[in-house]
């Protein structure tokens, strides 16, 4: 298999600033960053030794069956098959899922849905214990958080990906200490809440995978949070810009769903 490693700019932020970001006004966001340039490498060829407890993400191939993520009952049973499908891959009791944003970066896109460009990790153990608190009966969540659970998100083309394409960190590179608070105001639709994660701060070691023209088949789900402490958890994320990409290429087109598995 031929690989496709590339060198790229991925924006971090500033060591020992906190960020507040607003999603739908990110002209007002304080998201204080730095540049650097890291070698983001091809994951296709090593997809199958991936695994959410070692790497913090893995590739999956899961055909689509969605024609419209615009329309409320194909977004739901989009919802349910992931929700299945996460269940399947973690062996959790119960999944449920919150927040799903289509995301492009065509011209006059609104701020909520387009790519996020800066390495970060959304979101950590209270956005995850309100939306259970949200989505669970009061006796239920209190009892589903008292034991383990994770936070995964599921990352999918909708198009072959020609623009802005998606890139993921080791989760065994990211360290606690170089992690800082986000916080996100106005994201998910609109919440009235503040949501709560981390930004992440540049070291050389982080090693960083990228899937190249990845197609609407292949799903990405990655780790955010996991309360067993000594699990592997906070794999950063960010959009980036391929320099290799043409001026004609078409615009992203994704979905991204938040799901929680409680084992």
């Amino acid at each position: 298999m031929v690989t496709c490693d590339v060198t790229a700019t991925m924006k971090y932020v500033k060591r020992g600033e906190k960020s507040t970001f607003y999603a739908g006004d990110r002209d007002r966001s304080y998201w204080p960053g730095e540049e650097h340039q890291v070698t983001i490498h091809d994951m296709r060829p090593i997809a199958g030794e991936l695994a959410l407890e070692r790497n913090g993400f893995v590739l999956l191939d899961e055909p689509g069956e969605t024609a419209d993520y615009t329309d409320k009952d194909q977004l739901a049973a989009y919802c349910r098959r992931t929700e299945a499908m996460v269940q399947r891959l973690t062996g959790a009791d119960k999944v449920v899922s919150f927040g799903p944003i289509v995301r492009t970066n065509a011209t006059g896109t609104h701020g909520h849905n387009q790519p996020a460009f800066g390495a970060h990790v959304d979101y950590g153990a209270k956005t995850v214990g309100d939306y259970t608190h949200d989505l669970l009966p009061p006796e239920e969540a209190d009892e589903r958080l008292a034991r383990r659970h994770m936070l995964i998100n599921v990352w999918r083309p909708i198009v072959m990906v020609e623009s802005a394409p998606f890139a993921l960190c080791d989760a065994r590179t990211v360290k606690r200490q170089d992690l800082f608070p986000s916080e996100i105001i106005g994201g998910l639709g609109g919440v009235d809440r503040s949501l709560w994660g981390f930004n992440l701060a540049y070291v050389p070691e982080h090693k960083w995978y990228w899937v190249p023209h990845m197609q609407p088949n292949e799903v990405l789900a990655f780790k955010l949070f996991d309360s067993d402490d000594d699990a592997v958890q906070f794999t950063a994320h960010s959009a980036f810009d391929d320099p290799n990409t043409p001026p004609d290429a078409a615009p992203r087109q994704s979905i991204e769903l938040r799901t929680i598995a409680y084992l």
